[in-house]
């Protein structure tokens, strides 16, 4: 009896230390999501920059930008132009990301949506400092996609689904600020964009 209350001591302390660590461990991976699309939007400023205060999505690609690849499953092609400024491809995929067929890309070179979990905002541009730039991929407004297209409007609820943040979700605007917010935020963000219709180009796996 005393060798059984030890071992079920011994298990309730490990059982303890176990889960004092979840509380730490889930703010972890919600503050990496914020530095990786800060990272972003401070890259894509950085090449604007370069690029006439133009974004990628505004150039094209016969001079470096991806304007002819802003529909299909290309939303990848928008993070390989800006490679240099990125750096890295682990700053284009979530830490929370939920999706097996996901994960992060070695170089820039073999890279495709599998290895991005962030939209991209086709139509956001400097002058529109609140327009939607990226941010995370678990967004819907219960709508098909029209050639990886989701169009949010103030006139069509668009909110989180469960994957990767649980009904959360970070956006990055197109003056590069970042900011985590629940389904009631994003609907007064969305009407606070300067654009009539949000154009967000998703990372669709398939066509």
């Amino acid at each position: 009896m005393v060798e059984l209350l030890g071992v079920l001591a011994a298990i309730a302390i490990l059982l303890a230390l176990y889960l004092s660590t979840l509380p730490r461990r889930v703010p972890v991976m919600r503050i990496n999501c914020v530095n990786n699309l800060k990272q972003v939007g401070l890259s894509t400023l950085v090449w604007e920059g370069d690029n006439y205060d133009k974004y990628p999505t505004a150039v094209s690609a016969t001079n470096g930008g991806a304007m002819e690849f802003t529909t299909g499953p290309n939303a990848w092609r928008n993070f390989q132009v800006m490679s240099n400024e990125l750096s890295t491809p682990k700053v284009v995929i979530c830490p929370d990301e939920t999706d097996r067929f996901r994960f992060t890309a070695t170089n820039f070179t073999y890279f495709n949506n599998s290895n991005i979990s962030f939209f991209v905002g086709v139509d956001a541009n400097e002058t529109l400092p609140q327009a939607l730039l990226y941010g995370d991929r678990n967004l819907t407004n219960g709508m098909p996609l029209n050639k990886a297209i989701l169009e949010v409007t103030t006139n069509r609820p668009t909110g989180w689904t469960s994957e990767m943040h649980r009904w959360f979700g970070n956006l990055c605007f197109a003056d590069g600020s970042v900011l985590r917010a629940s389904n009631v935020d994003l609907r007064m963000l969305i009407a606070k964009t300067g654009l009539a219709t949000n154009r967000l180009q998703m990372p669709v796996l398939s066509p």
